[in-house]
């Protein structure tokens, strides 16, 4: 191993402190062996993911462009082009796979016709071993005439193992965010990176609150098998989550078929942007929701669902007991929302408000009554959309 080498080595051994992010690292590190002598031409690191939709995520380089970076669902576990290809046998077996490409050999991979389209001479997928056992894999191509040396190839098999490791530990910390933006949210899941994990961190903040159930879900679990019945919940989730977050609001809990979502306030000024952008999400939920279906034998299930919407100030934070923490929100603010949806499924409406909601995002609202609230001194007017009737 040369001297170069070595200090790559060295450098990844350090946790290549020079590069802020995977396509940076990936980058310099094949830029740095092209500049000790390896003529690199196409480089690809490819890293299984802990993550409900994606099966894993790829980084492409070549000299003079910036890292590509995709991502491939679980489907890809079967599909032909990857069964086929050189990828398949270091994943599966753990084996590294080396070819020149002007070796008959190499035409039992399909993939290598691309490679050889673009002047490619030689090529090897070497895996990429973490200290759980899982294998993940990189390969390494030349357009060099006659392809790697053996020198070259020797240079090569002494850069994974460090890279694997500094690979590792960015996808431990990847998966770390992943998983918790998967089950506390984003907002909760950058406080608990950032330290906040002891029970009692927590925060007071303005915010839209979002309180919704399903109507009529205990006759319908019911009714139904529980397999349909967390089909059914998936789905009518799907019509609510996608609305919430791409209007700004995050998900902090679902409870059987009730849904927890708040859209942080900062500014007065933002107030009224904000509620708009909750009720544009209520209402394209509301939608999604009538567009349902659900066949179960011969009947055709159809929904509704009820939203309650105000606006107050939440405590925001860890709360539970012993070792069990549960970061999520509390307060009047979240009980009156609570009990406004209750409401809203008395009268049979879909979107109703509290007037503190409804004062801010004023326009289109008719009220509905003012009524008692339980465990509240004061009753509370109660609004719904005035292009909603009861359906009940």
């Amino acid at each position: 191993m040369t001297t170069a080498i070595t200090e790559i080595t060295d450098w990844l051994t350090d946790g290549a402190r020079s590069a802020t992010t995977p396509s940076l690292m990936l980058a310099q590190c094949c830029e740095r062996l092209v500049a000790a002598g390896l003529p690199l031409w196409r480089v690809g690191v490819f890293v299984r993911t802990l993550h409900p939709d994606i099966f894993g995520r790829n980084f492409i380089w070549r000299p003079g462009a910036e890292v590509v970076v995709g991502s491939v669902d679980f489907e890809i576990q079967q599909a032909p082009e990857f069964l086929s290809s050189p990828l398949a046998i270091v994943f599966h077996e753990g084996l590294e796979v080396r070819c020149r490409l002007d070796d008959p050999a190499g035409e039992r991979f399909p993939f290598f016709d691309d490679m050889r389209a673009e002047g490619v001479t030689d090529y090897i997928a070497l895996p990429l071993s973490f200290v759980d056992g899982i294998i993940h894999a990189s390969s390494w191509t030349t357009k060099q005439p006659g392809g790697f040396t053996d020198a070259q190839l020797n240079d090569l098999k002494c850069i994974v193992p460090p890279l694997a490791r500094l690979i590792e530990v960015i996808n431990l910390r990847r998966t770390a965010s992943t998983l918790l933006n998967t089950y506390v949210g984003a907002r909760a899941g950058e406080r608990i990176l950032a330290g906040q994990i002891r029970r009692g961190h927590t925060e007071t903040m303005q915010a839209a609150i979002w309180l919704s159930d399903l109507r009529g879900f205990t006759a319908l679990s019911d009714r139904l098998p529980p397999e349909q019945v967390v089909e059914i919940l998936n789905l009518y989730f799907d019509c609510q989550v996608a609305a919430i977050l791409k209007h700004g609001g995050e998900v902090l809990k679902f409870m059987g078929d009730g849904l927890l979502a708040v859209f942080p306030i900062g500014d007065d000024g933002e107030a009224q942007a904000v509620c708009s952008r909750v009720l544009e999400a209520a209402s394209e939920a509301r939608a999604a929701v009538a567009a349902m279906e659900f066949m179960s034998g011969d009947v055709n299930e159809r929904f509704r669902f009820g939203v309650a919407l105000h606006v107050g100030r939440i405590l925001y934070g860890n709360i539970g007991g012993g070792n069990r923490l549960d970061f999520t929100c509390i307060g009047p603010a979240v009980n009156l929302a609570a009990r406004l949806e209750k409401i809203a499924g008395r009268l049979g409406r879909t979107i109703v408000a509290s007037s503190a909601f409804a004062d801010i995002c004023s326009g289109g609202w008719s009220e509905l009554g003012e009524f008692p609230i339980a465990g509240f001194a004061k009753a509370e007017h109660v609004y719904g959309r005035m292009d909603e009737t009861s359906k009940e």
